[in-house]
């Protein structure tokens, strides 16, 4: 079946969910859900999203040029969910869902208490492309519960990190394949 240009996306799923955290100059939180994250580099280490230009994550991003890249699991879905309601600016997604802020080890940032891990970052760079402004972060700081890493191995099967399927629509990993030898 040929798609409608404006479906294109949707059969790059499921995409991994993430909670972004940021503050606004006053030091007040906010927290939105994305779903287009992607690796950018290894060495050194980089991560970039693509947000609606009106978002308060970039608002509050170019006020202070830092962010955390929170891993949710599927235990906080409807918090996740509620964190994507056009909240007022100023007022925070984290506290108004009653997840937890913790101190952040490399950035001034709050960290969600609930999440698996955890990427803190500095705004490198921004690039609006098309209807999106493309941030790109330098990871500054990259942590996972101990219970979720093993042998070098994340344990996405047992962590069960919500992926996004389209609109209301997630799942999580159910299942892996036997490793490929290379």
């Amino acid at each position: 079946m040929e798609l409608e240009l404006k479906n294109w996306y949707k059969i790059l799923s499921p995409r991994t969910v993430v909670l972004i955290s940021t503050i606004d100059a006053q030091g007040k939180s906010n927290a939105a859900p994305y779903s287009f994250v992607m690796p950018i580099s290894c060495q050194p280490a980089m991560i970039g999203f693509a947000s609606a230009p009106k978002h308060h994550t970039l608002f509050n991003i170019r006020q202070t040029k830092e962010f955390i890249i929170n891993i949710p699991s599927e235990g906080i879905i409807d918090q996740v969910w509620q964190c994507a309601k056009p909240y007022p600016q100023g007022v925070s997604e984290i506290k108004e869902t009653g997840l937890t802020e913790e101190k952040a080890r490399k950035v001034s940032i709050p960290r969600i208490g609930e999440c698996l891990g955890w990427f803190e970052c500095r705004c490198e760079f921004e690039k609006e492309i098309g209807d999106h402004v493309m941030v790109v972060g330098h990871v500054l700081h990259a942590e996972v519960r101990d219970e979720w890493w093993k042998d070098d191995k994340y344990l996405a099967i047992s962590a069960k990190p919500l992926l996004h399927i389209g609109g209301a629509e997630f799942a999580i990993p159910g299942w892996a394949t036997e490793p490929v030898e290379q």
